[in-house]
């Protein structure tokens, strides 16, 4: 999958891609909470027990560390939750959580909204920073809630895992995603199995708990430290699936629920068959910004015509095969920078910028943005450890096919008519093939007694999680409303200008209330070149 994927993380082979949870806390029925990782009635109990000692214990907040880059009001701390569910009282873990208060009075304040950004991998710690920079959209929304963020398992500052050396994991360049030869694919194969050995040997005793299943019952631990009986949550791209499943497994936990670029809750598609849906809505959001790089050929020379656009992207990518730019920047990295273009309307133009630059004779412009910095050791650890975590989370979610003929089949057929992320999207989710921990069976996500109206935004042409999973998860949850973006396909609709969305996200924080029927928005503005 690719939801929300990390600015500068390297795939297992070398892609780098960019980038996605008792004191008036009363946990849910047992029932309610048994899923995904293991021993089922014990988990529930477990997250029980965790639950009622986190309610009691609550968050002992202060000022964060300066290294973590929040500024005052916002406060830090920690919350502890089991490693195991099935054992409550075994080896524990410290999750980061940090928060600032709502901005209205005692009497507009509703509780604490939590945000996860997607991934999976992604930290939500900067969510608070929303308040103090004054984001406009949020200045509604944050009067009635605190703004709470955390590091999920295994992510940042909450017991990070690795899989390979930080400074390994960025150089560059690594070998072209699409392979020339049947040698290539053994080559990549071989990179791939030794990436999830490396996963094992580096963080084995934490991969068989790096569940989505876990990171949601985590979310109901976090939920009770804050003094909350129930949860408001605000999940985008990845986290869209620890709200679906957070519904399924804690339906009588659930006070508010957004969900925004909607991963597809199908068991059949996670994770195997919901990254080739991507490989094909990638190619259709490709095309989008090509053709806007056209029409805008005044300004960056690339070309009046789609086809002319596309002819000038194979000239570049043959080029960096033949003689990496600036000798870091082949195809992978190419790929790597350009996808960020198919993923959010706010890249359209730095990227045809960047693009343009070179084309006129600046080489160094297209090196800055698209190769590693080796000196950034901190950013080079984040973006390991979060692509550490996808694979894990991933891997770990559910069951992959392990025969390669399978894979090979799959991507070849889908390479000939969707090439642009389509092979590197492979490598980037074979260490599945060959994973050294379980792998589990996804939850399956459903309205259960008690579930109030959930919420769920999606802009039709999304490439990191298509539209289906919009559709899929409205099936799945009754009661709750689409509103859709048309014509549009940038990843994370909520953080954008459109009142058609933005209004309906604030009624629905501020009143529960989710309109009668499903509400198509025309799309937010087009990008200015």
């Amino acid at each position: 999958m690719r939801p929300t994927r990390r600015a500068a993380a390297f795939g297992s082979a070398g892609l780098l891609v960019t980038a996605t949870l008792i004191a008036g806390a009363v946990t849910a029925p047992v029932a309610n909470a048994a899923a995904g990782g293991g021993g089922k009635d014990l988990e529930a109990k477990g997250v029980a027990v965790a639950a009622a000692k986190a309610a009691k214990k609550g968050v002992a907040w202060q000022d964060c560390p300066e290294a973590w880059g929040l500024e005052k009001p916002i406060q830090c701390g920690w919350v502890t939750v089991p490693l195991n569910y099935a054992k409550p009282n075994g080896k524990q873990i410290e999750l980061a959580v940090d928060r600032i208060g709502n901005t209205g009075t005692k009497e507009e304040r509703q509780g604490a909204l939590v945000y996860n950004p997607g991934g999976p991998g992604g930290s939500g710690l900067r969510f608070p920073r929303r308040v103090t920079t004054k984001n406009p959209l949020w200045a509604n929304v944050s009067k009635a809630y605190d703004f709470v963020g955390f590091d999920p398992r295994g992510v940042g500052k909450s017991a990070p895992i690795s899989c390979v050396d930080p400074q390994e994991f960025v150089k560059a360049p690594k070998m072209d995603p699409v392979p020339d030869t049947e040698a290539d694919k053994r080559k990549q194969r071989k990179l791939a199995a030794a990436y999830a050995a490396g996963c094992k040997k580096r963080s084995g005793a934490m991969l068989p708990y790096m569940t989505t299943a876990n990171t949601v019952r985590d979310l109901d631990v976090i939920r009770a430290a804050l003094g909350e009986k129930k949860l408001n949550f605000l999940g985008v791209s990845y986290g869209t699936y620890l709200g679906a499943v957070y519904g399924t497994l804690f339906p009588t936990h659930v006070r508010r629920l957004v969900v925004d670029s909607v991963v597809n809750p199908s068991r059949e598609k996670i994770w195997y068959q919901a990254n080739l849906d991507q490989d094909v809505a990638f190619e259709g959001r490709w095309k989008d910004w090509t053709k806007w790089v056209a029409q805008n050929d005044a300004t960056y020379h690339l070309g009046d015509t789609r086809a002319k656009v596309q002819a000038k992207w194979l000239e570049l990518r043959a080029t960096a095969k033949k003689n990496p730019i600036g000798g870091l920047v082949g195809p992978a990295e190419l790929i790597s920078f350009f996808q960020s273009a198919p993923y959010y309307d706010s890249a359209w133009a730095p990227t045809a910028q960047v693009w343009s630059k070179y084309a006129a004779g600046d080489t160094q412009a297209l090196v800055d943005a698209a190769a590693p910095d080796l000196s950034d050791t901190a950013g080079n650890a984040a973006s390991e450890n979060s692509n550490a975590v996808y694979t894990a989370v991933e891997c770990t979610d559910a069951k992959w096919p392990t025969s390669w003929k399978t894979w090979d089949r799959d991507n070849t057929r889908l390479h000939k008519n969707y090439p642009f992320m389509t092979w590197a999207n492979a490598w980037m989710n074979l260490p599945c093939a060959t994973w050294p921990s379980k792998q589990y069976t996804p939850v399956e996500v459903k309205t259960k007694k008690g579930l109030p109206p959930v919420l769920i935004v999606q802009s039709e042409r999304d490439a990191a999680t298509p539209y289906e999973g919009a559709v899929e998860l409205h099936k799945r949850f009754k009661g709750s409303r689409l509103i859709t973006e048309t014509k549009a396909g940038s990843h994370g609709v909520t953080g954008l200008v459109n009142a058609c969305v933005n209004e309906r996200v604030d009624a629905y924080l501020l009143t529960g209330k989710v309109g009668k029927t499903d509400v198509k928005c025309a799309p937010h503005a087009t990008p200015a070149p």
